[in-house]
C-alpha cells in the first residue's frame, strides 16, 4: 500500500497529496477525483511539475482507494489488468460527463 499524507492548501478547493513511492521518492500529486466501482473506491491523483503545476503530459495514477475507521487514507496498486480496464473506461466516462456539462 502506499503512504499518503494529506495536505490541504489554506483558501483553495483543490487537494493535494504526496505520494511515496518505491524507489524512496515523493511524488506531489493533486487529487481529481474519487469514484467508486462495483463495491470499490479509486483516487485518480494527477502529478505536479516542480514548480507546482500539473504536468504537461497528461498523466494520471489510479489507485484502488480506502479509509480506516477514522478516515486516515491509504492507497494500493490495481493488480489485475481486467480491473485496471474497468477503472479506465469507467474514469474515461466520468471525463466525458464532465465535458459535456461544461458545454
Amino acid at each position: 500500500m502506499q503512504d499518503v499524507s494529506n495536505s490541504v492548501l489554506p483558501d483553495d478547493d483543490d487537494i493535494f497529496v504526496t505520494l511515496d513511492m518505491d524507489d524512496g521518492t515523493q511524488v506531489e500529486c493533486e487529487i481529481i477525483t474519487i469514484f467508486d466501482l462495483g463495491d470499490q473506491d479509486y483516487i485518480v491523483l494527477m502529478p505536479l511539475d516542480e514548480a507546482g503545476e500539473e504536468n504537461a503530459e497528461g498523466t494520471v495514477y489510479i489507485f484502488r482507494y480506502f479509509e480506516d475507521e477514522e478516515g486516515n487514507p491509504s492507497l494500493e496498486n490495481i493488480q489485475s489488468d481486467e480491473e485496471f480496464e474497468a477503472v479506465e473506461e469507467r474514469f474515461d466516462e466520468l471525463l466525458d460527463e464532465a465535458e459535456f456539462e461544461e458545454e
